[in-house]
């Protein structure tokens, strides 16, 4: 667990060191970039690693018609996370789309997971996801809304967000944690 810990950390001081100490970033320059890019980068594989080593059991039970709801909001997650650097319309629509998709995915997650592990992962992006808006909507409060996005883009969206759906739960099958129940 201390890993998972550690690179939970190590993930939300690299991402929220140019909000918190923006003069100091700044001064770094494009080494700054590379320094935070380094620090996420190591955050998540420690998260990966931690969370991977962790041993830890249930903590309480969770009814096992979760998994239906934890699906629905993954896609809905995925779509929100491409949105941000889609052509669809609804990318005007939202401010944050990449960072409210963290705080669907981590909220899915806890609807299926109730050990620690899961508890401190899931919980913590969910706080920093949340934190990082709050941060952004306070030093940028009017931001410059997206203009264009077609139906062809909303499209593109869609199958997209359906492909990559269809991949991550590949891969957890893989990993021996299958998400549909059978």
């Amino acid at each position: 667990m201390t890993l998972l810990i550690l690179g939970l950390l190590l993930w939300v001081v690299a991402h929220l060191f140019k909000r918190l100490a923006p003069e100091l970033r700044g001064a770094m320059g494009e080494k700054g970039k590379g320094l935070a890019a380094l620090g996420i980068m190591a955050g998540l594989i420690l998260m990966i690693l931690g969370y991977r080593m962790s041993g830890t059991h249930d903590l309480y039970a969770l009814p096992p018609y979760l998994r239906h709801v934890n699906n629905t909001l993954m896609v809905i997650a995925v779509g929100l996370f491409a949105l941000g650097h889609s052509k669809s319309r609804l990318r005007a629509k939202m401010r944050h789309p990449m960072l409210t998709s963290v705080v669907v995915w981590g909220v899915a997650h806890l609807l299926v997971n109730s050990d620690a592990a899961s508890l401190v992962l899931f919980g913590g992006m969910t706080l920093w996801a949340l934190a990082e808006m709050a941060l952004i909507n306070r030093a940028e409060p009017a931001p410059e809304r997206y203009q264009g996005g077609s139906l062809a883009g909303d499209m593109r969206l869609v199958v997209i967000s359906l492909v990559v759906f269809g991949a991550i739960a590949g891969v957890h099958i893989w990993l021996g944690y299958n998400p549909f129940p059978g």
